[in-house]
């Protein structure tokens, strides 16, 4: 597979056409091999070529059975999920920056007893961070901006609404009801 392509992110809708959540090209291609999914968009005219066959590249797929999603834990990469609670925001200088430009902080450090869950980690900057060291905040004298809360459910569909508003427009018709909720639940996880 290119490298384009398997970097491409698929919107994943329940039966329902309720946004789940973001998938790569790969693992969507799987779920429409196995029959689990229907395309609902394909992602212009790209191809996915193997020696002997071509497949048209889905923007939006559409799972044939509803789940209900409340039952499940959301997983997925943890990295992203805090960059999006924090708002892509040092948690200790307050300054908005690129995902390449922050890194993970333990608020209570590892070293210290400190978890790897999500109310024990925030973004920070990489000078931040430096600074913080080994060191809880209070020691360094550098109070978190916000208190971190868990990320919730719709975290997921909050990278989905960014991409949508800047790469996927595509997307929109599919986030714009949950658009509202969305922006409430980061709000609140930024107070």
């Amino acid at each position: 597979m290119g490298e384009e392509i398997q970097s491409r992110k698929v919107l994943k809708l329940n039966a329902s056409y309720e946004p789940l959540g973001l998938i790569g090209v790969p693992r969507a291609l799987s779920l429409v091999a196995r029959g689990a999914v229907e395309v609902v968009e394909l992602d212009g005219d790209r191809v996915l070529r193997s020696p002997r066959f071509t497949w048209p590249v889905p923007s939006v797929v559409r799972l044939k059975v509803y789940i209900n999603v409340r039952k499940y834990e959301r997983k997925g990469n943890l990295r992203i999920r805090i960059f999006v609670r924090d708002g892509f925001r040092c948690q200790y200088c307050g300054i908005v920056k690129d995902a390449g430009d922050l890194t993970i902080d333990h608020i209570i450090p590892r070293s210290r007893g400190g978890t790897n869950d999500a109310l024990n980690l925030c973004a920070a900057c990489i000078p931040c961070n430096n600074r913080k060291g080994n060191r809880t905040p209070a020691e360094a004298r550098m109070p978190p901006v916000s208190n971190p809360s868990a990320y919730t459910y719709g975290i997921d569909l909050a990278l989905a609404i960014r991409m949508a508003e800047t790469k996927r427009p595509d997307w929109q018709p599919y986030l714009a009801q949950t658009r509202a909720e969305v922006k409430s639940l980061i709000r609140k996880a930024a107070v």
